[in-house]
Formats: C-alpha cells, sequence, structure tokens
C-alpha cells in the first residue's frame, strides 16, 4: 500500500491562517515574511505540508475568500518576492506549500465581474451567472450560506447575479470554457513557481443544477437551501479536465472542501483510482449535534455527543479504507477551536483534553491537519459582545436570527457565537506573553484571546510535558509506523458515551488506542496490560482505569 508517489498519505500538514500568524512590519496584520520567520517552528514541530489560507490580493470582505486579483499578492501581506523567498526558504526547510484555490467565485471588485456587470452583451458577462427576475423576484428560492437570499438584483443591467456566499462573492459560471480556461491558467502559475498542491475551496459547488431549480425549504425557513448545488452533474467531467490539463503534470497534493459530501461522492471525486483528487474536506463530525429548531443549523451551544462523534468519524474511516483517503482535522479557520468544542478548555484539564484529541484525531487512518495554535491547545474567545465579532457569516446570522426573524434572542444568539462562531479560530497566534502575544507590536487587526499570558508557544516550548511536545511526539509517531499511516479501522464499543476505543490493524500488527472524553475517571478493559504502551497523555499507566481526559496508544502482542 505505501507508495512513495503518495507522500501525501504520510504528511501531517500545518494550517496558517497568514492575517494571524505574525506580523512583521507592525501594522498589525500577519504578512509572508512574519510566516518566514517562523518556519523553522513548524520544522521543529514535524509538519511535512503548510497550507496557507488566501493570500492574493482581495478586498477582505471574506477574510480572504473573495479574491480580485489571482496572479497578485495582498499587499498587507507584502509582495511576489516576498512570497517567493517564503517558498525557496519552506523548501529548503524540508517543508512544502500548499495554497488555497478559490475558483468557486470570486470578488465583486475581481475585474472579470466589473466586466460582467458592465451590459448583456460584455465578453465577460458569461463568466458569472446572471438571470432575469421572474414575477419580479429573485429567479429561485436559493439562500445564501451566509443567510439571506442567493440572489443580488443589479440595478445596471436589471438582472440578479448568483452569489452563494457574500453578495461581494459572485458564483463563477464553470459551464463557460472560457472560465475552466482561466482557472487552469491561474493554477499553472502557481505551480510553475514551484508550490507543492492546492487546497481547493468549496469545489464541489462548481457544478451548478440544470435549469437552477427551487430547493427544499425547511419548516419555518424563508429559503431553500442549496443543497442541490452540491456534486453536481458535471462536477466529475470538470475534475477531469483539471486532472489532464493541470495536476497531472505535477508532482502535487489535492484536497477538496466539499460540504455536503458523502463517502460515496469523496470515493467518485478522489479515491484512489478516481484519479481526480488525493483527498477531501468533509464536515460530518464537525457538524455532529446541531440546533434542535432547525432553522438555526449548525448554531448553538450545546455539547457534543460522543456516540454521535464517533459513528460521524467511524463512517468514513471505513466506507474509504482501501478506496479513498481521509482529510483529518479538528478545526480549521472555519470551525471552532478544538479542545473548546470537542473537550474542555477548563483550566484544570485543558493540557490533558487537548493531548487526547490530538491522540484520537492523529492515530486514524488519514492525512492529519494541525491548526495553527492547536498545537499549544489554543482555545476559543469567549467573547460576549456583538462588536467584538469580525466575521461576515457571525455578523450575518445575528442579524438574521436576532434582528429580522426574531428566532432567538441576543443572549442566547451570543452564546452561540462564543460556541461556534470562526472568529474563535481567528485571533492572532499566540507566541509569548509579551504585549499583544508576540503577533504585532503594534495594535492587531484583531483581539488576541485574553488566555495569551498562560497559553503561547514560548511556555509550550519551555515545558517538556507542554501540548506542543505532545503533538511532536504523535507526528514523529506517524512518521515511522506504517501501521498508524496505513492500517484498516475499527471502532470499539461504538454506543460507549464516555470513551472512543478504536484498533487498526496492518501486516498482523494490531494498534490499540483508547481515549476518556469526560473529567472523571472510567473503568473499561481491553486486553490493554498485554500490549506495549506506544503514547499517553499520563506519565504512569493505570491500565483498565481511565483518568480524566485519559489517552492511551497500545501496539497489542
Amino acid at each position: 500500500m505505501a507508495n512513495d508517489n503518495e507522500w501525501w498519505k504520510k504528511s501531517v500538514v500545518y494550517q496558517i491562517y497568514p492575517m494571524s500568524f505574525q506580523d512583521s512590519n507592525n501594522d498589525g496584520i500577519g504578512d509572508l515574511n512574519g510566516i518566514t520567520s517562523r518556519l523553522e517552528y513548524v520544522q521543529k514541530l514535524g509538519a511535512d505540508v503548510i497550507w496557507l489560507n488566501p493570500i492574493y490580493k482581495s478586498p477582505n470582505r471574506d477574510n480572504g475568500y473573495d479574491i480580485s486579483d489571482y496572479l497578485a499578492i495582498q499587499p498587507e501581506y507584502g509582495t511576489m518576492v516576498d512570497f517567493d523567498k517564503l517558498l525557496e526558504k519552506a523548501h529548503a526547510l524540508g517543508l512544502k506549500i500548499m495554497m488555497d484555490l478559490v475558483v468557486n467565485h470570486t470578488s465583486d471588485l475581481h475585474k472579470w465581474f466589473e466586466e460582467s456587470r458592465k451590459s448583456k452583451d460584455n465578453p465577460y458577462r458569461d463568466y458569472y451567472i446572471w438571470r432575469d427576475p421572474v414575477d419580479g423576484h429573485a429567479p429561485n428560492n436559493w439562500g445564501s450560506r451566509f443567510d439571506g437570499s442567493a440572489w443580488e438584483f443589479d440595478e445596471q443591467t436589471g438582472q440578479y447575479y448568483l452569489h452563494l456566499y457574500a453578495k461581494e462573492q459572485p458564483d463563477l459560471n464553470w459551464e463557460n470554457p472560457k472560465v475552466r480556461e482561466e482557472v487552469w491558467n491561474l493554477m499553472r502559475f502557481w505551480l510553475d513557481k514551484g508550490i507543492d498542491g492546492f487546497r481547493m475551496d468549496v469545489i464541489n459547488l462548481i457544478s451548478k443544477p440544470v435549469g437552477l431549480p427551487d430547493g427544499p425549504v425547511k419548516p419555518g425557513a424563508k429559503f431553500g437551501g442549496t443543497g442541490a448545488v452540491a456534486n453536481g452533474h458535471r462536477l466529475a467531467e470538470f475534475l477531469d479536465e483539471m486532472h489532464e490539463k493541470v495536476l497531472s503534470k505535477y508532482d502535487v497534493m489535492t484536497v477538496g472542501e466539499m460540504p455536503g459530501s458523502s463517502p460515496k461522492n469523496a470515493i467518485d471525486y478522489a479515491g484512489l483510482k478516481a484519479n481526480k483528487l488525493n483527498m477531501v474536506f468533509q464536515f460530518t463530525h464537525v457538524n455532529v449535534s446541531p440546533n434542535k429548531d432547525k432553522r438555526l443549523g449548525h448554531w448553538n451551544d450545546e455539547a457534543i455527543n460522543l456516540v454521535d462523534l464517533k459513528k460521524a468519524l467511524s463512517k468514513w474511516e471505513i466506507a474509504l479504507d482501501g478506496k479513498g483517503w481521509n482529510s483529518l482535522y479538528w478545526s480549521n479557520h472555519d470551525q471552532a477551536r478544538a479542545v473548546s468544542r470537542f473537550a474542555t478548555d477548563d483550566p484544570k484539564y485543558r493540557v490533558k483534553a487537548a493531548k487526547m484529541l490530538a491522540t484520537t484525531l492523529h492515530m486514524l487512518q488519514g492525512t492529519p491537519y494541525v491548526y495553527e495554535g492547536e498545537e499549544i491547545g489554543m482555545t476559543n474567545a469567549h467573547f460576549t459582545k456583538l462588536l467584538q465579532y469580525e466575521d461576515v457569516q457571525s455578523l450575518n446570522a445575528y442579524q438574521e436570527y436576532v434582528d429580522i426573524e426574531k428566532i432567538v434572542d441576543q443572549e442566547t444568539m451570543l452564546k452561540y457565537l462564543a460556541n461556534r462562531s470562526r472568529d474563535n479560530a481567528r485571533t492572532p497566534m499566540q507566541w509569548d506573553s509579551t504585549v499583544n502575544s508576540g503577533f504585532a507590536k503594534t495594535t492587531p487587526w484583531f483581539t488576541v484571546n485574553d488566555n495569551y499570558p498562560e497559553i503561547n508557544v514560548k511556555r509550550n516550548l519551555a515545558d517538556p510535558d507542554s501540548v506542543f511536545y505532545y503533538y511532536q511526539k504523535l507526528i514523529e509517531l506517524r512518521h515511522n509506523c506504517d501501521l498508524v499511516v496505513y492500517g484498516d479501522y475499527a471502532v470499539l464499543d461504538l454506543e460507549d458515551e464516555e470513551v472512543f476505543t478504536y484498533r487498526r490493524r496492518y501486516n498482523d500488527e494490531t494498534l490499540l488506542v483508547i481515549n476518556n472524553f469526560t473529567a472523571q475517571d472510567v473503568i473499561r478493559d481491553y486486553g490493554q496490560e498485554s500490549g506495549a504502551l506506544l503514547i499517553s497523555n499520563y506519565d504512569d499507566d493505570k491500565h483498565t482505569r481511565l483518568r480524566a481526559y485519559e489517552s492511551k496508544v497500545y501496539l497489542l502482542k
């Protein structure tokens, strides 16, 4: 099963949100030179690949996911010379660079869209999806994923354009072969520079359904869902073309973000025989425990149901074994902080809980992704006021559910934001206990988490028992153990509401992974006393006794 051309299977990815990682020029915004200055830190952790969130020119309506020029660097981040230096140094340190490819939509300030909206007969008109009003309103009932309608009326030409996200993010028309060729060209531009892959933003939304039909409306909802947009009828064709014309010419890693996808979709588009992408990002496990009021979607302040979480992870592990490859992650720029969401950030248990979550994830089959700060146990920001939030999705949701629809009161929605807002992942990286946590010498673009004097890189590096060094050990174990990389998966006691136990098998070896998701002592006997303990987040082994958030990995004899 091992294959040198599949280096991404043994790799660990470290995700950097450039705006919040390290400021180098004292403007309060993270930048490319800041990232370059911290590459040795990523190397020390043991990661192999750095995934950079968008660094292209953007008006930042959605923090870089609204791109106005794919071939230019965001000025606040630096210059193309700075990027070239970053890439050169990363490669010199043995690190690969994976870029974010955002081609379902552009910014409304991209030259293509500025031309497109000028007139109905403009050469760029068909680069986007324009439709006439229907009975004086939007062409269909689709709702934007950032709340409100997915259609925006443009006075200049009297038509609506489609935007599945913010109105400043018009969707590209992939039915137009000229659009696809534009995408192939911009991909080649970066690949020819020497980058090592792409993470493709919502790539399974690029093929829209024929006729753009209305979507189903949930009880009490104002708009229809856009679920029918995902995994459209031409998606396979578009990805085949992408592979044939671009990706097949380079030895790179590709991961497609595919909201609303099933394991079958993943095998179709990123299966080991599909010859399209290497893996997908799916959301089943991060969407467990949704709000009981379906109108509110994922917004809630409920604790995670462990059985539901195990079912979600197990579904993908079992379905993709031998057929595809999993992307393993707890958090990223679109998710709350892992320890706060899936375990606890109670200071008494935070370190143990962070290590337990790391073990649970890194011992699964797939490629692990570490989001900046996760390796030191960074937590949610626990904001209490709306004015503390910056994220367009969070602000739109508050306006929609509190001010317009009046589904929840202010206090409740603020609790939901504190639990699930994307802003929890976007506070600046916590480097040390100095002012602004060493991120910037001037006021940062976004508030630093108040707990930075206790939770920071400097303290982690000074403590041999820190979360950082535990991650380092887990990554080293993956690099040196084919059983961790390639072993099959079986969950034990699926309905256990307190402990997540699974086993991995490969070449007559068996790995037993036991994780206590509670703050209580519990007893579980899986024959672990006969095994060799490979790693644990406690100094000693009580065998069948599991202490608060204890995690243990055994090689069974």
